[in-house]
């Protein structure tokens, strides 16, 4: 009785886009240096190689597909990002307000709405008391506080929401390309 033959070698299965696109093949590596750059034969002399056409740059190309979002790394970076955008808010009121106050925009307006609403029984109202430089900052910083909070909250949300499409469509489908 004969031994039963072995069976053949198999080679490992593997998405031709990829492997196609991402390993150099045998052909390319050969002409890895380009017509430009001179080559250096034994002697330690440099020779240029003449050659009448130059090869196309190649391209490498990964597809891979964004599957899940780390929601806990998504709220660090909106409330990193959104304490950023609150500090610089802040910061372009106070110069704004001071540019206007030395423009003596409040002043002119103060005095317009003054005499407007002056009468000979009432004093009028005076806008200087709503615009004052602490009242505005501690306004804004309100506004900035309450825009951390939301801003860290809806991107969490959005975070697990996408990881609930992903699961269930697949994610999104990106190309990376690297030029050689």
């Amino acid at each position: 009785m004969a031994a039963p033959a072995a069976p053949p070698a198999s080679r490992p299965t593997e998405d031709t886009q990829v492997s196609l696109d991402a390993r150099p093949s045998a052909r390319a590596d050969a002409y890895q240096q380009s017509p430009e750059r001179p080559s250096v034969d034994a002697g330690g002399t440099a020779q240029q190689r003449s050659s009448g056409t130059r090869r196309p740059p190649r391209v490498r190309k990964a597809r891979l597909r964004l599957v899940r979002v780390d929601p806990w790394s998504v709220m660090k970076s909106a409330f990193l990002l959104s304490v950023a955008l609150g500090i610089a808010l802040f910061v372009a009121v106070a110069v704004l307000w001071s540019v206007l106050d030395a423009a003596g925009v409040f002043e002119s307006v103060s005095e317009l709405v003054l005499d407007f609403t002056q009468s000979s029984t009432s004093e009028g109202i005076n806008i200087n008391d709503y615009v004052a430089l602490s009242r505005v900052l501690g306004f804004t910083t309100l506004i900035g506080v309450v825009n951390v909070v939301l801003i860290t909250a809806l991107a969490t949300l959005g975070a697990f929401l996408y990881n609930l499409s992903a699961s269930l469509l697949g994610g999104l489908e990106l190309t990376l390309a690297e030029d050689d």
